[in-house]
């Protein structure tokens, strides 16, 4: 089987790159689905589960949260929590709820076909309630579907920069705009730190103090490990020396 039966998946994925255990269970869902292992429905439930888990990470309020409180939430109350959170549910179109209400209903079916033919997780013998090809496809395709629903939800959002796991070119806009608009200006201490003050539209200001290993972790980590290096031979001639 192709993998391009799970186009969705592939792009968030691709956009959460830096989220390590989404990308360990895409490489099992796509080794698994490549062998025609009835394994790939249990990967393709825990990609829904995970994907959920990151974007709730992303965008859920700490100050009013809708991550599952539960020690082991169901497959249906990620998907809940991630909805509620996306405000997908504030909709007051009906034709689009029913749209919501119909990506629960392929989270219950999928959570079905797993639960009585998953050969990973609960222990079942591979012969027994063994799938098509036919079912493990509409399992992935259900995933598939789900993905790609919660994915370009969010991708029309915009994403709080103090919550958000986004790296920093994910705000080109916003980035573009403070530059255009803001200025620095710089100083250092006796001690090395660094004082940066941006000057804001309106008159305002902000501080801020930046110590040289802040500023190189933050930036350019091949500088920080130069750095280091540096500083750590410089350190050992030292004692040499003495």
């Amino acid at each position: 089987m192709s993998a391009d039966w799970f186009p969705g998946i592939r792009a968030f994925c691709e956009h959460w790159s830096h989220a390590p255990m989404l990308q360990q269970i895409f490489q099992t869902l796509e080794s698994e689905f490549q062998r025609d292992s009835d394994a790939c429905i249990d990967a393709a439930k825990g990609l829904v589960e995970c994907a959920c888990r990151v974007l709730l990470q992303s965008i859920d309020d700490p100050a009013s949260p809708h991550t599952p409180k539960s020690t082991t939430p169901s497959f249906g109350e990620w998907l809940s929590a991630a909805v509620r959170a996306l405000e997908l549910g504030d909709v007051r179109d009906e034709s689009f709820k029913k749209l919501v209400s119909q990506y629960h209903k392929l989270t219950t079916a999928l959570d079905d076909l797993r639960n009585k033919a998953g050969t990973v997780s609960h222990g079942k013998d591979g012969f027994i309630a063994k799938l098509s090809a036919h079912q493990r496809r509409a399992a992935v395709l259900a995933a598939d579907a789900i993905v790609t629903f919660l994915h370009e939800a969010y991708l029309e959002r915009e994403p709080d920069p103090v919550l958000t796991l986004e790296p920093y070119d994910r705000f080109a806009k916003s980035n573009a705009l403070i530059d255009d608009n803001c200025a620095l200006v710089a100083s250092s201490d006796e001690e090395g730190s660094l004082t940066v003050t941006v000057s804001l539209p309106g008159g305002d200001d902000v501080e801020l103090v930046v110590t040289p290993s802040q500023l190189l972790f933050g930036i350019d980590r091949e500088a920080y490990k130069l750095a280091l290096n540096a500083c750590r031979e410089a350190g050992q001639r030292e004692e040499e020396v003495a």
